[in-house]
């Protein structure tokens, strides 16, 4: 399969992951307090939580939840933590819920018996957390045992990680799942095909395996078929598929352990697209690399790059996400830029128009955490 043909079946995925695309140029909702939702873009199986499956152009509201201090969100489902719970909305055709059901959720439902949690992620289709204790839970799709529980049996309720203790961050990518440990160890389960578990196979794991020498990690993320990781020295390693360039280093070479990605240091925070990589560094500039087919490496181009480029005007950047095909940037005075695809409205500025520089998201202020999804931002404030 080519590259092009590979990229073309991702899109397919995405799509159908967030369904049929209905927009609409409704107000932006303002919300009334600190630490509720608001997202835009692709709303097919209720991912925006807003009580309909009607796409938007600009910010709405999640309804029913606040109060929140984190944001994560798969293909199609949104998820949100508060007071050591987590919420979920949208697509449950995977039991990405994790509520004991596959019914779509168009508000929040609450993720059944998870309490005292203090970190969430998410992959494609599966939720993730982790608990005060240092375990680690996850839920959804398994059929490549990306929950981690040493089964390939779908989970509609959290189930424990295998054999994880003292976790600190979660993540997830296309089947995979990942973990940092408090002695800054990577870990990661679940599909492996072009070696995205990082150690140094292509041989599916239902239970997590050690990262290949990597140290030192605090924070990792995972793209399709390929993991990233932040370490404490600010510098990014990436590992498995590079197609388009993915992995930063210069090269379109799979590589089954950790590679450095070329010229990043300083680096304080990383987000993984579908096929592209960004990184935050501690002056604020945002820097990407990989796939650029829609503009989602934000340098006015759309031309692939397999080493980072900066993100243009972009400065004073706080915190970075991606969704499939774009990425968004928290910026110091609380508003959010986004740049690359527009499908579904995902860029938030009242058009479905690719950018391939940085724009406004509507109507957005005071925000304090952004996320991405397949076709959907998400920002709380």
């Amino acid at each position: 399969m080519s590259q092009r043909q590979w990229r073309t079946g991702m899109c397919s995925a995405v799509l159908a992951a967030v369904g049929v695309i209905v927009l609409s140029t409704a107000p932006t909702a303002a919300a009334t307090g600190p630490g509720f939702v608001l997202d835009w873009g692709a709303n097919g199986q209720g991912q925006l939580g807003d009580g309909t499956t009607t796409g938007r152009l600009t910010p709405v509201q999640v309804l029913g939840i606040d109060e929140l201090t984190a944001v994560a969100a798969g293909e199609g489902t949104g998820y949100a933590m508060a007071y050591g719970a987590v919420q979920a909305w949208g697509d449950n055709s995977h039991n990405e819920l994790g509520d004991g059901t596959t019914t779509d959720r168009l508000t929040p439902v609450q993720v059944n018996d998870l309490v005292d949690v203090v970190a969430i992620g998410a992959g494609a289709h599966n939720g993730y957390a982790v608990r005060s204790d240092g375990t680690a839970w996850a839920w959804g799709e398994n059929s490549d045992g990306s929950v981690g529980d040493g089964t390939t049996v779908n989970r509609s309720l959290p189930v424990q990680v295998a054999g994880l203790t003292d976790v600190t961050a979660v993540a997830g990518g296309m089947h995979t799942g990942y973990a940092v440990r408090s002695d800054g160890t990577a870990w990661a389960w679940g599909e492996n095909n072009a070696g995205q578990l990082g150690d140094g196979t292509t041989t599916d794991s239902p239970t997590p395996v050690q990262v290949s020498g990597l140290t030192q990690v605090n924070a990792i993320a995972g793209g399709v078929y390929r993991g990233y990781a932040l370490r404490s020295d600010g510098t990014v390693w990436a590992w498995g598929s590079n197609s388009f360039g993915a992995l930063g280093d210069g090269t379109t070479t799979d590589s089954l352990t950790p590679v450095p990605v070329a010229g990043l240091t300083q680096i304080t925070a990383i987000a993984a697209g579908s096929n592209s990589g960004y990184a935050l560094r501690s002056d604020g500039t945002v820097w990407a690399w990989g796939y650029n087919y829609e503009g989602q490496l934000g340098n006015g181009t759309t031309t692939d790059s397999s080493t980072p480029v900066q993100v243009s005007g972009l400065t004073r950047a706080t915190a970075i996400a991606a969704g499939a095909y774009t990425g968004y940037a928290l910026r110091r005075d609380g508003t959010v830029r986004a740049w690359g695809s527009g499908a579904g409205g995902a860029l938030g500025n009242g058009t479905t128009t690719n950018r391939s520089t940085p724009a406004q998201v509507t109507g957005l202020s005071g925000i304090t955490t952004i996320a991405g999804g397949g076709l959907s931002g998400y920002a709380v404030n």
